[in-house]
């Protein structure tokens, strides 16, 4: 009886396409997407890093020029106190990006842990206190919640105000993550792998989880749309921290200011544009990766054959089949 890999080469016509970077998968193009949501999300990363330094004025000292129009001297015009809206903008950038990535970044490094290891351990007990656990967690209201719990932490930073948002917003991707396990643990990859004795962490990380990095990377991503939303609502609600300057901020001092009233436009639009551009260059980074990963998606001037071909071999454990009696000749 022979016995061979499903590990197969692909056909000539696909090797011809793959890229100098590896053989025998084909290397797709960055999407417009991408490259949109990488250029704008750089230009506001680059504004988090540098704005206070190159921030024109002090965006607390007050000037005699109240509710100045844009001009030379103020680009963006001035508050009804003076203040120079642009530097307002640069400096808290900073605020509104940290929350966003930290509370991104811990939310999904939790939503792995729970979700990936509740799904592969699914009817142990272990996995079902996981999943216990994810389940209360997402029935809990989170603004709700995330307005008590800073009105304890009205000083707080900007890290412990991130750290506040992903405690409690975790539950959604490991859900998710929990479904896409239980879909993979019986997959042929997975089970070589336990045949062969290798330990839980060891599946879970190197055979199960590469599977899943577009879900994991898409949960990144949209929790950090879910951040910046949470962050500048709760700003311009007047809670939290109402001393760190953040696009939230401007926005609560331009409608307690009635900015809109007087007609200051200048005052409140800019910080609006910059929340809806970064949740905008995070959610086409999120398709677009989806379009990159997805082999549905990525598979157009690829035939069937050649795609299936490509994806046998999922897990790093290789799958060995019985082949029918012909091949033993």
């Amino acid at each position: 009886m022979a016995i061979t890999s499903t590990t197969t080469p692909a056909p000539d016509g696909a090797l011809a396409a793959v890229g100098t970077g590896q053989r025998g998968r084909r290397l797709p193009r960055l999407s417009a997407k991408i490259v949109v949501g990488l250029v704008l999300l750089a230009i506001f990363v680059l504004m988090a890093i540098i704005g206070p330094f190159v921030a024109p004025y002090d965006p607390s000292a007050v000037g005699p020029q109240t509710l100045a129009a844009p001009s030379a001297a103020h680009l963006l015009g001035t508050t009804n106190n003076g203040q120079d809206v642009l530097s307002e903008l640069l400096v808290g950038a900073r605020a509104t990006v940290i929350v966003a990535f930290v509370a991104g970044a811990v939310a999904t490094v939790l939503s792995v842990i729970f979700g990936v290891t509740a799904g592969y351990l699914a009817g142990d007990a272990r996995g079902e206190l996981l999943n216990m656990l994810s389940n209360i967690f997402l029935v809990i209201p989170v603004f709700p919640l995330l307005v008590v719990l800073t009105a304890f932490l009205p000083k707080a930073s900007a890290v412990i105000v991130a750290l506040v948002i992903a405690m409690i917003g975790w539950a959604w991707g490991a859900r998710v993550l929990r479904a896409t396990t239980l879909a993979l643990r019986n997959q042929d990859f997975v089970q070589a792998a336990r045949a062969t004795g290798e330990r839980t962490w060891r599946i879970i990380v190197f055979e199960i989880l590469p599977n899943e990095i577009a879900v994991v990377a898409a949960s990144f991503l949209f929790t950090v749309i879910a951040s910046i939303i949470l962050f500048s609502g709760l700003i311009f609600l007047g809670l939290g921290n109402t001393n760190e300057w953040s696009w939230g901020l401007i926005l609560y001092w331009a409608q307690n200011e009635e900015a809109l009233t007087v007609g200051a436009w200048w005052w409140f639009i800019p910080a609006s544009l910059c929340i809806a551009l970064l949740g905008t260059s995070i959610g086409l980074i999120g398709f677009g990766i989806d379009e990159f990963i997805n082999p549905r998606l990525r598979a157009a001037g690829v035939s069937r054959k050649e795609l299936r071909a490509m994806s046998l071999n999922q897990g790093l454990t290789p799958v060995y089949r019985d082949q029918p009696a012909e091949a033993d000749r």
